[in-house]
C-alpha cells in the first residue's frame, strides 16, 4: 500500500478541525475513522498492478551524445482501470527522460509510454526495475509494485573523427593514382601499362614493351592492398587520464591574469584511442587491407582477428563500447606475444599508448625487437595540450615553475620519440584535435612508400 500527499494533506486538515473542536477527542476519534475508511476503499478501489504487463521496443545500440528514443509498452490484463504512476528505474547515466510517467490504462487495453535516454558514458545500460503505483478514485492512497522488463541498449563511441574521413579518403584516391593531376598512384604492386607522357620518371619505362608495341610505355603501380593493419589499445592505468583540447577562445599566455585555459572534449584518453582506431580502420577498410583489434593491460580483453568484412566497423564499435582503463600497469610483454599469436603475416601494429618513461622505458622497448622483427609498428601517443599552454606562461613565479615542468616534459617526450625513430618504429604524437587525422596520415604514408 502508498500513501501519497493528499492522505497527509487531509490528515493535516483533520488535526486543525481536532484543534478547534469544542470536544477534541470525540473529533480526533471522527477524524482518524473518516481517514482510515477513506484510505481504505481507495485502496481497495485502485485496479491491480500485478494485473499490468510490460514490454519494451527501440534502438538496441547508439552512438555516445546520440539520443535513444524507446516504448514501453503497459498492458492492463485486470478487470479495474488502472491510474498508474510508473517510475521506469534506469541508472543515471543512461540519462532517461521522462523519470515518471502518469497514465490511465483502462481494463482490456494498453498504452504506449515514450522515454528518451541521453547517455553520458560508453558501455551498456539497463534498467533495474519498474515500480508501479496505482492510485485510487480518491488519490488518497494506492497499492504499488515492482516489475521486471529487461532491456539493454548499448552505447558505442561517438567516431568524432568522421568529419576527417572525406580528407582521408581524398588522400588515399591521390595515393592510388585516380586523380588527374597527381598521375600513376605510388606503391610497389605493378597496376598496368600506359603510354609515355613527357614529365613522366624514365626510370618506370617498361623497355621490353616499349621494344614489343614500338612505342614508350611505362609500368604504373599502385599501393599495396589486402595488407594487414592490427590496432593494438594499451588500456592499462595510462588510458584513464583526461585529456582534452583547450578552448581557443580561452585567455592564455605570459602576463594572463584569468587562470588556465578552459578544456573542450575533455575525455580518457582511451577514449581518444578508439576514435582514431576507428577513423584508421574506416580508412584501411577503403583502402582494401585487413584490419583487426587487440586490447591489452595486464592481460588481453579483446582480441578480433583481422578482416575486411563489410560490417567491421561496426562489430569494431560493439566491442569498444565495453572497454574500459584498467588500474594495473600495462604488460607489454604479453602484448607482444598476443599479437604475435593473432597476426602470424606482416602487418602495420598500431599501438595506441602513452608517451612517457614508465611506459616507454620501462616497459614497451625492451618487449619492441621481437616485435619490430616481424612487424611495421606505429607508437600513437596523445599529447596534452596544457603543456604547451604551461611552457608558455611566464606571470608569476608559479607559471616560471609551471613552465620550466612543462618544458622538461615536452623534452622528455621528444627524446622517447628519437629513441622509438632510432629503433624502426613510427611515432604519433599529437594533440586530441589532430590525434586521429593524424595516425589516420601516417597510415597513408607508409603505404604510399609501400612500407606495409
Amino acid at each position: 500500500m502508498a500513501i501519497t500527499g493528499r492522505a497527509a494533506a487531509l490528515g493535516f486538515l483533520g488535526a486543525v478541525a481536532v484543534a478547534l473542536a469544542p470536544v477534541p477527542g470525540l473529533v480526533l476519534l471522527l477524524v482518524n475513522f473518516l481517514i482510515i475508511v477513506a484510505v481504505l476503499v481507495d485502496v481497495a478501489l485502485a485496479g491491480s498492478v500485478r494485473a499490468l504487463e510490460f514490454s519494451r521496443s527501440g534502438p538496441r545500440a547508439a552512438r555516445l551524445g546520440q539520443p535513444v528514443p524507446l516504448v514501453l509498452t503497459v498492458s492492463n490484463d485486470g478487470r479495474r482501470a488502472v491510474r498508474a504512476r510508473i517510475r521506469d528505474g534506469w541508472p543515471p547515466s543512461a540519462g532517461a527522460r521522462p523519470r515518471v510517467h502518469s497514465v490511465t490504462i483502462p481494463a482490456g487495453e494498453r498504452r504506449f509510454l515514450e522515454e528518451t535516454l541521453a547517455p553520458s558514458r560508453r558501455g551498456d545500460r539497463e534498467p533495474f526495475r519498474i515500480t508501479v503505483r496505482s492510485l485510487g478514485p480518491l488519490g488518497l492512497a494506492g497499492r504499488q509494485g515492482r516489475h521486471q522488463c529487461p532491456w539493454r541498449v548499448r552505447v558505442l563511441p561517438p567516431f568524432h573523427s568522421r568529419r576527417h574521413l572525406p580528407a582521408a579518403l581524398a588522400r588515399l584516391r591521390e595515393i592510388e593514382g585516380e586523380v588527374a593531376i597527381r598521375g600513376g598512384g605510388a606503391g610497389s604492386e605493378f597496376d598496368s601499362l600506359r603510354d609515355y607522357v613527357i614529365g613522366d620518371d624514365v626510370r618506370m619505362i617498361d623497355w621490353r614493351s616499349t621494344a614489343r608495341r614500338g612505342s614508350v610505355v611505362l609500368k604504373t603501380f599502385r599501393p599495396e592492398r589486402d595488407r594487414r593493419v592490427v590496432c593494438v589499445l594499451d588500456t592499462a592505468r595510462t588510458s584513464a587520464g583526461r585529456v582534452g583540447a583547450v578552448s581557443p577562445d580561452a585567455p592564455h599566455g605570459p602576463g594572463s591574469s584569468a587562470g588556465p585555459p578552459a578544456a573542450v572534449g575533455d575525455g580518457p584518453r582511451l577514449d581518444h584511442a578508439l576514435d582514431a582506431a576507428l577513423l584508421l580502420t574506416a580508412v584501411a577498410l577503403r583502402a582494401g587491407d585487413r584490419v583487426g583489434l587487440i586490447a591489452h593491460d595486464s592481460e588481453a580483453r579483446l582480441v578480433m582477428p583481422d578482416s575486411t568484412e563489410a560490417n567491421l566497423l561496426a562489430r569494431m564499435s560493439e566491442a569498444m563500447a565495453t572497454l574500459e582503463p584498467a588500474l594495473v600497469e600495462a604488460d607489454h610483454e604479453g602484448l607482444v606475444s598476443t599479437v604475435l599469436r593473432a597476426t602470424r603475416r606482416r602487418s602495420l601494429v598500431v599501438i595506441f599508448t602513452e608517451l612517457v618513461p614508465a611506459v616507454i622505458e620501462e616497459s614497451l622497448l625492451p618487449a619492441l625487437p621481437a616485435l619490430t622483427a616481424r612487424h611495421t609498428v606505429m607508437v600513437a601517443a596523445l599529447r596534452d595540450p596544457r603543456l604547451a599552454e604551461l611552457a608558455a606562461g611566464r606571470g608569476d613565479v608559479h607559471a616560471v615553475y609551471a613552465a620550466a615542468s612543462a618544458e622538461q616534459t615536452l623534452l622528455r617526450r621528444r627524446q622517447l620519440t628519437e629513441e622509438l625513430r632510432g629503433r624502426g618504429v613510427e611515432v604519433v604524437d599529437a594533440p586530441p584535435d589532430r590525434y586521429a587525422p593524424a595516425v589516420t596520415d601516417a597510415y597513408l604514408t607508409l603505404k604510399a612508400l609501400g612500407r606495409l
